[in-house]
């Protein structure tokens, strides 16, 4: 079934663009616009497993940020007491002059990790978070 195509426009970062090329080329993508919607796809797949996840979870989050990004820090910081009860230990790693690194290791409710990765998502000057979550099952 052939469905009808959308021309849309996009803004990116020169260096982002760049990267993106330089993968969809290694990966053998035939076009731009082929690699951007296997990313679109990855994120909604990404998107709807974590909306649909319930109860007991343990994972990782790992984020990027950039550091001289006026009370970023002190954000992330507040942040991340105000979700005390979910986290179990953390690690900052300083990249570089202007990126830092944290990894946040999580356990608790499936709804509480979500709603914290999306707040430290939302924050400008965040570049990039990962979860990584599993659930807390009779196997583990």
């Amino acid at each position: 079934m052939e469905q009808e195509l959308t021309r849309i426009g996009v803004s990116l970062p020169a260096n982002l663009l760049n990267r993106f090329d330089t993968i969809i080329a290694q990966r053998g993508y035939s076009s731009r616009s082929e690699g951007i919607r296997d990313a679109i796809r990855s994120y909604i797949v990404d998107y709807e497993w974590m909306s649909k996840e319930e109860g007991e979870k343990i994972g990782v989050i790992t984020f990027i940020y950039v550091h001289h990004k006026r009370g970023l820090g002190d954000t992330l910081t507040d942040l991340q007491h105000k979700f005390l009860k979910l986290i179990e230990s953390s690690l900052h790693v300083h990249i570089d002059h202007e990126n830092c690194m944290e990894v946040v290791l999580v356990k608790g409710d499936a709804k509480d990790v979500k709603t914290l990765v999306e707040r430290i998502m939302a924050l400008k000057g965040v570049k990039h978070v990962k979860l990584t979550i599993t659930s807390l099952g009779d196997g583990l």
